[in-house]
This record gives structure tokens, C-alpha cells and sequence, in this order.
């Protein structure tokens, strides 16, 4: 009896343990630790546009200022009002005329006064021409006779004196004629100033535009150094003049193509005019004005947004916050079968957040979305695509 208490005694311990053995047997062996988790990009091949972004006013390329020519006289009629388009001739308003037609009826009559003064100094120089003839004829048989001695000098001096005043007389007539052809050179003259005084009476557009601005007014008395009347755009052509930072100044040149969007959201494609060949050395900013098609959307003196297309390429593209830039020198850190690598790169355009990669960088290669995080060559980590929503704007 007292063996069997003992053996009891053995088993009992044994059966306990037996649990627990088994539990340890079929525990698993510690995984190792997983690399730290890293956010990487793709390196896309696709097409980057490099843009300057410009905001200005819009105002007429060329503006024409269109006066009256003549003096004090009154606006009897007005043709046109601010927002009209005119050709070149047009009549924009109309002057009163009545003084200048008095003037000029006057001027008419001291043309045939000076006619009727010619006819009759010709009258005179044809009968002073006569005069003198005879005159000349009788000196001359007078002197053939003192000769003879058969007249004694007395009237061969009445005859000289006789031819002498005949001649004198004839030179006047001759100067009553040049005097009566100058007054009437003057009269024509002066009918010719009235009559383009008269033609001056209408205010023609001087060429093709938009009327601008309208000062003139019915009844007003017109004077030229009054100001100009009319203010119009030449052929009606808006431009954008924009200012744009010193730093971009140097991407714009003459003829590249500008998508310009206005107040009331409308694009008008236009290109570049003029880049300033200076820069303000208050505000660091340079002038640049777009040329633009004529548009009704486009109104002088509005605000404008113009996008100049600078450059364009097709390669590889990465975010610019993948890129890490000292000076001329650039890098990426590249992940490949899990390992960090850092290479250089050579860059080509930057457009917005995206950059473009000339070498350095193959398409489809996994880079670290932000570079100068805290891995280093060598370092083992768990690449992780970016989100959709970086991928998308570096898409953009």
C-alpha cells in the first residue's frame, strides 16, 4: 500500500508539468523587426510646361487724341459716342459753318473786284502803250527835222518831254496791273484758307479704332489749344502691360504665347510685344506687354491675368520637394530592392512643384518623396507609394 501512495506521489507533479511543456514546444520563434516605412514616388515620363505668370492692366496699344483744327466754331452735330467703332474718315462731329460761309462769300467778291481791277489796269496799259507809240514816233520825226533845221529845239524838247511822260505813264498802267493781279492772288488765297476752314468743319477719325473717350459736346465752341475731343484706340487693339519680378524677367522674350484671361473670365491668346530691357530699382519689377487680338471681352483699364508659355518638354518628372539643391549641384535619394541610394541628378525645367530630370533618374524608379529625410545610403527601409492625391498633383 505505502508503494503505491509513493508512486501516485511522482506521477501527480508530472501530469501538471505536462501542459506547460507543450505550451512552450509549440510557441513561435520572434519575427525580426520590419525596416521603417518610407513614402517614394515613381518617376513618370510625361510632358512639363514651364509657365510665368503675369497680372497687369489692360490699355489701348495706341491712342490717338483728335482735335478740331480751327477756332471758334460751334459743335452743331455729334456722330459717334464712346464705344463706336470707326473707320478712317468717319465724320465724328460737325461744326456750324455759317460765320466761315459769310467769310468766304466775302472773299468771292474781292476775287471778281480784283478781276474787274486787272481788266481795267489792262485797259489802261493798252492805251499807255499807244500813247507812248505815238509819242516815240513823233520824237523820232522831230529829231530828223532839228537835224534838217527845220524845227528849232524848243519843240524838239516839248517832244522828248511828250515821249518821256507817255513811257512814264505806260510803266504805270503796267503797275496798276501787277498791282490788281496781286489783290487778286490775295482774294484767292484767302478763299482758299476759308474754304479749308470750311472742310476743316468736319472732324474726320483720323483712322481705323474705338472711341475711347467723347469730351466734345453740343454748342461748345471748339478751339485747338483746347484739348483733343475724341480719344481713340488705333484699329481698336488692347495689350495687357504687366509687370512681372526681375528673377522671371529673363524667361520672356518677343513672341511667345500668352493665354490672357480677363474680369469677366474670358482667355484671348495674344504674345508678348515687349520685354523692358530694364527693371525699376524701387520695386525690382520690369514691364512686359502682350499683344492682343480685338476682343469685346477686353476693356481699357481693366484688371488681367496672362499665362506666358515659357518652355515645354517631354521626360522624366519628379516632385520639386524630392530634389534637394545646393547651388549648381542636385540629388535624389533613390530606393531600390529596399535599399536608399543617393545619386545625382541633372535638372532641366521647373514647372509649378514639378521639376524635370535630365539624367540621373530612369522612368519607373521608386525616389523618396521628401529628400533630406532621416535615411542615409545604405539604409534598408519599406518604400511606400505616395498617396493619390501627391501623386496627383505632381501629375499636374
Amino acid at each position: 500500500m505505502s508503494s503505491r501512495l509513493c508512486l501516485g506521489a511522482l506521477l501527480v507533479p508530472l501530469l501538471l508539468a505536462a501542459p506547460a511543456l507543450a505550451a512552450d514546444a509549440a510557441a513561435p520563434t520572434t519575427a525580426a523587426p520590419q525596416p521603417p516605412s518610407l513614402t517614394v514616388v515613381s518617376a513618370n515620363r510625361r510632358e512639363i510646361v514651364s509657365q510665368v505668370v503675369l497680372t497687369g492692366t489692360l490699355s489701348p496699344r495706341e491712342t490717338v487724341m483728335v482735335g478740331a483744327d480751327v477756332d471758334g466754331l460751334r459743335i452743331e452735330e455729334l456722330l459717334v459716342d464712346e464705344g463706336d467703332l470707326v473707320k478712317r474718315g468717319d465724320v465724328l462731329a460737325r461744326l456750324a459753318t455759317d460765320l466761315v460761309d459769310v467769310d468766304l462769300a466775302r472773299a468771292e467778291t474781292q476775287i471778281a473786284r480784283a478781276e474787274a481791277g486787272i481788266t481795267q489796269a489792262g485797259a489802261l496799259v493798252d492805251e499807255a502803250a499807244s500813247a507812248a507809240t505815238e509819242a516815240g514816233t513823233a520824237l523820232q520825226r522831230t529829231r530828223s527835222l532839228n537835224e534838217k533845221g527845220i524845227v528849232g529845239q524848243d519843240i524838239l524838247d516839248t517832244r522828248v518831254s511828250a515821249a518821256a511822260a507817255a513811257n512814264a505813264r505806260l510803266a504805270s498802267a503796267r503797275q496798276g496791273v501787277a498791282l490788281a493781279e496781286a489783290d487778286r492772288a490775295s482774294a484767292e488765297a484767302e478763299r482758299r484758307q476759308l474754304a479749308l476752314r470750311r472742310s476743316k468743319a468736319e472732324i474726320k477719325a483720323p483712322t481705323d479704332g474705338l472711341v475711347l473717350a467723347r469730351v466734345a459736346r453740343l454748342g461748345a465752341v471748339v478751339s485747338t489749344a483746347g484739348g483733343g475731343l475724341f480719344e481713340i484706340a488705333r484699329d481698336a487693339l488692347v495689350e495687357l502691360d504687366a509687370e512681372v519680378s526681375e528673377s522671371a524677367l529673363g524667361a520672356l522674350d518677343v513672341g511667345q504665347v500668352a493665354v490672357v484671361t480677363a474680369a469677366d473670365g474670358s482667355d484671348v491668346e495674344g504674345r508678348v510685344r515687349l520685354v523692358s530691357p530694364k527693371v525699376d530699382p524701387a520695386t525690382r519689377l520690369g514691364r512686359v506687354k502682350i499683344a492682343l487680338p480685338p476682343s469685346p471681352g477686353l476693356r481699357t483699364g481693366a484688371f488681367a491675368r496672362a499665362v506666358v508659355e515659357t518652355k515645354r518638354s517631354t521626360g522624366v518628372v519628379l516632385p520639386r520637394t524630392a530634389v534637394v539643391a545646393d547651388g549648381a549641384k542636385a540629388s535624389v535619394q533613390v530606393v531600390a530592392d529596399g535599399i536608399v541610394k543617393t545619386r545625382p541628378v541633372t535638372l532641366g525645367i521647373a514647372a509649378g512643384s514639378d521639376v524635370e530630370i535630365l539624367t540621373g533618374v530612369d522612368e519607373g524608379e521608386s525616389v523618396v518623396s521628401l529628400a533630406g529625410t532621416f535615411v542615409r545610403d545604405g539604409d534598408r527601409v519599406t518604400p511606400v507609394p505616395a498617396a493619390p492625391a501627391l501623386t496627383a498633383e505632381a501629375a499636374r
